[in-house]
């Protein structure tokens, strides 16, 4: 078991790594819609590949992020009949989500898609409208995506399994701390501050 947590951990650590970075993600996609707006508005040019971009950036962001959603208990949950279970019945519930429902369907759409970016990736496939991207990379997400809430799904299974088993506390108490959108924050105002003492230097 203690094997199998260091998996857990290790697979814990990766999506809050990419959780904490992929949110960048939405302030570049609210930033490259400003300026296309702001360009389309005063110069009247539009560009669709400032469109796709803006997609492309949702869908790495909601995709890649869905293993931290995961690993934070932020996922909707309809607990009408599940919160009124006691923790070790809730958990055993959990067990059988992750094992019956959650991991079987990562690994079919995992199935489905890889070939799915393989196929654009190697044929090179391009947007339909005029002056769009290159698919595979938005392809590439589906199978990422998944494949990162493939391994959350795991370990958040291990980690319901050894509470069952008594060895660690209840894997579902969220420690007190900042959210990734206050740590974002705080990044943005730091910046911010030293982009205006930078300024004032010189």
């Amino acid at each position: 078991m203690q094997a199998l947590l260091k998996l857990s951990n290790a697979i814990d650590a990766v999506n809050r790594f990419i959780g904490k970075h992929v949110i960048w993600l939405i302030l570049a996609s609210v930033v490259i819609s400003a300026i296309n707006a702001v360009v389309r508005k005063a110069l009247n040019i539009g560009s669709n590949a400032f469109l796709e971009v803006q997609w492309y950036l949702f869908a790495a962001t909601f995709l890649l992020a869905s293993a931290y959603t995961l690993l934070n208990g932020e996922h909707v949950k309809i607990d009408v009949i599940y919160g009124r279970f006691h923790k070790r019945t809730q958990t055993w519930i959990d067990v059988f989500g992750f094992t019956f429902f959650l991991l079987p369907f990562c690994s079919a759409i995992i199935w489905f898609s890889l070939p799915f970016f393989l196929k654009g990736f190697h044929s090179g496939e391009m947007s339909s409208n005029a002056g769009g991207l290159i698919r595979w990379p938005v392809y590439l997400m589906m199978p990422l995506g998944f494949g990162l809430l493939w391994l959350q799904g795991l370990s958040e299974l291990i980690k319901r399994l050894a509470f069952l088993a008594g060895v660690i506390e209840d894997p579902t108490e969220k420690p007190v701390g900042k959210t990734a959108e206050e740590e974002l924050a705080e990044a943005i105002q730091k910046l911010a501050e030293e982009k205006a003492a930078q300024a004032k230097a010189a």
